[in-house]
């Protein structure tokens, strides 16, 4: 079975060829440059560059793949949730493919296809699983019973992770996007030089808030600048990160522990982030889990996590009608 992959939902335009399983080519034109000016992403200009890129990426992951359109079995996008104009792009775009190939079309959610990344990458792994899925608009911890089937245990109930770091770097200065540049600047820190507040850590839920450690880190940085007292970068940077990755590891390996199932993933733009996938590997193991994060390239958006994911629910004889629309606001469960 042969799946093509389309991801527009943000930034990035994704394309991907996946063969029973086997990445044949992934490839992935970046917007960062171009929104970075505005400290952020501009959904208009985000559209505009998936029309332009899209094209161009899927006569070239076809010939990377050494496939023809004809070869293809179905075409899998994105279809929520997501900017609503990029999320249009990538729809129509598989709509008028299904169409004339006549081959089946499977809407895939962002966030499903994110946690099949980790099953791509590891073929051996099998449900029940704990996935912690953090990036710039989601954080949330959820079960996999079994495949295709998640129950959500908690998310955040303010901000998502990957928006904590933005808004953190851009206010430092560190431009856009903040978690890279945040992780590259806390190497070279000390994570227990600053204490932050680690909301919601010890309660009951799954839930996470960084709302709170936002406002937090702003106001003890203006107070030390109009105190005149000197602020180590990279031990800002170093703390602040600390203080994120510290509740997802207690949370996530919590959910794991009380609900019995011994393997936990990291999925999503911020599982990219170095100290999170150092620590999670130490402490879980430590607890005797299987923590399994996928290689940095499969951890922000990319075509061959929605390829085999669509490859998925392809192979149960499920498709997506024509009629279906960018669901913006698309819920995992």
């Amino acid at each position: 079975m042969i799946v093509l992959g389309l991801e527009t939902s943000c930034d990035e335009t994704g394309v991907a060829v996946v063969e029973d399983g086997r990445i044949r080519s992934n490839l992935l034109s970046s917007q960062t440059d171009l929104h970075a000016r505005f400290g952020g992403v501009v959904p208009e200009l985000a559209s505009r560059q998936h029309l332009i890129s899209l094209n161009i990426l899927l006569a070239q992951a076809l010939d990377e793949a050494k496939v023809s359109f004809g070869d293809l079995d179905g075409i899998a996008v994105t279809i929520g949730p997501g900017l609503v104009g990029a999320l249009l792009v990538g729809v129509a775009a598989a709509k008028s493919l299904a169409c004339v190939l006549d081959v089946p079309m499977i809407g895939v959610n962002h966030l499903e296809g994110h946690v099949e990344a980790a099953f791509l990458e590891r073929p051996e792994l099998e449900p029940p699983v704990i996935a912690l899925i953090v990036s710039g608009g989601h954080t949330m911890i959820t079960a996999l019973p079994e495949h295709g089937r998640f129950e959500i245990l908690g998310s955040t109930i303010d901000d998502a992770a990957g928006e904590a770091f933005d808004k953190i770097a851009r206010f430092i200065g560190l431009g856009f996007p903040g978690g890279p540049a945040i992780d590259k600047l806390a190497v070279g820190g000390n994570p227990a030089a600053y204490r932050f507040p680690r909301a919601m850590m010890n309660d009951d839920s799954y839930d996470f808030s960084y709302s709170g450690l936002k406002t937090a880190v702003i106001r003890w940085i203006r107070e030390r600048n109009e105190a005149g007292e000197d602020i180590v970068a990279e031990d800002l940077a170093a703390s602040f990160q600390e203080a994120i990755v510290d509740v997802q590891i207690a949370k996530t390996l919590r959910a794991a522990e009380e609900r019995g199932i011994g393997t936990v993933i990291v999925v999503g733009g911020v599982a990219a982030n170095s100290r999170l996938r150092a620590r999670m590997s130490e402490e879980g193991t430590k607890r005797g889990l299987t923590i399994v994060t996928p290689s940095i390239a499969l951890c922000t958006d990319n075509g061959a996590m929605i390829a085999a994911a669509g490859m998925r629910r392809l192979a149960l004889g499920e498709s997506t009608p024509f009629d279906v629309s960018a669901n913006p606001n698309m819920a995992l469960a």
